[in-house]
């Protein structure tokens, strides 16, 4: 038994060695097909700040290597995102065979829902916030003071509002999950509304840029889809319902194993007489 326990275990080790590894290949490939439009991509990405800078002021630059730097950064940040479908199926197909088909058929749509979350999230940032922030940030800008943004931290500043942001739109996941598992109930979280407005509004002030303006940008998409997560999982099954349908999915596959096992005596048996 020990010996089966750790084949099965060295099993999962290989076979998880495998999917990482498949994985960062596809990362890999994602960065060569990124570097080259790397200067195109911190362009697109530098819109929303240099539209807003002051007349005469530009983005520096105060290292050599600085520029070369923020470039590799950030193709590395695109190879990510182009080689994402295939980083989720490697996670998804390394757990599935672990998983009911319940919990099959419960995950898989999160997972893919909790990417288009994350883009949108990215994407409200990158439309509706930076450009009401860096308005704010440039307004400070003056016959004394200019404004004059080095590279690499424009890129750090944004990368990290963007994941901030699209991190806080997984709100709905979060809450489906939590409710499918039994942690938290839907007739509770309609109780606690007004502290989930207040986790939004702490949460708002802490991950948004430190202006009242992208503060409110957040809060309220933020509650929004705390609603939308209420929503969503008040239609997912409780889990007492779930777990009588786990019971009944071992119960079938008990009795397709033990069917199994008559089959296959009844054709030895069969193959014996034939041998007399």
């Amino acid at each position: 038994m020990e010996k089966l326990a750790e084949n099965t275990f060295l099993g999962h080790l290989l076979e998880l060695r495998r999917r990482v590894l498949i994985a960062i290949i596809a990362i890999f490939v994602g960065f060569l097909i990124s570097y080259p439009f790397s200067k195109s991509i911190y362009n697109i990405l530098a819109a929303p700040l240099i539209a807003v800078l002051p007349k005469g002021s530009h983005l520096i630059y105060t290292s050599l290597p600085e520029v070369f730097l923020t470039y590799v950064q950030l193709s590395l940040i695109s190879g990510f995102v182009l080689a994402l479908p295939v980083v989720l199926y490697q996670f998804w197909a390394f757990l599935a065979p672990g998983l009911y088909e319940h919990e099959r058929k419960a995950f898989f749509p999160l997972i893919f829902a909790s990417i288009f979350l994350f883009v949108g999230g990215m994407l409200f940032a990158y439309f509706v916030v930076f450009p009401n922030a860096f308005r704010f940030f440039t307004s400070f800008s003056g016959s004394d003071i200019t404004a004059m943004p080095k590279v690499d931290s424009y890129l750090s500043l944004i990368v990290k509002f963007s994941l901030a942001f699209g991190l806080a739109f997984q709100i709905p996941i979060l809450i489906v999950v939590l409710v499918r598992v039994g942690i938290l109930q839907v007739a509770t979280l309609r109780r606690s509304r007004r502290y989930a407005f207040l986790v939004c509004a702490i949460a708002s002030a802490i991950l948004s840029p430190p202006d009242v303006m992208s503060m409110v940008l957040l809060l309220i998409p933020m509650y929004m889809l705390f609603e939308l997560g209420l929503f969503f999982a008040a239609r997912v099954p409780a889990p007492k319902a779930v777990m009588e349908e786990a019971d009944d999915e071992n119960e079938q596959a008990s009795e397709r194993s033990a069917a199994d096992e008559m089959d296959a005596a009844e054709a030895s048996f069969r193959d014996g007489d034939d041998q007399k």
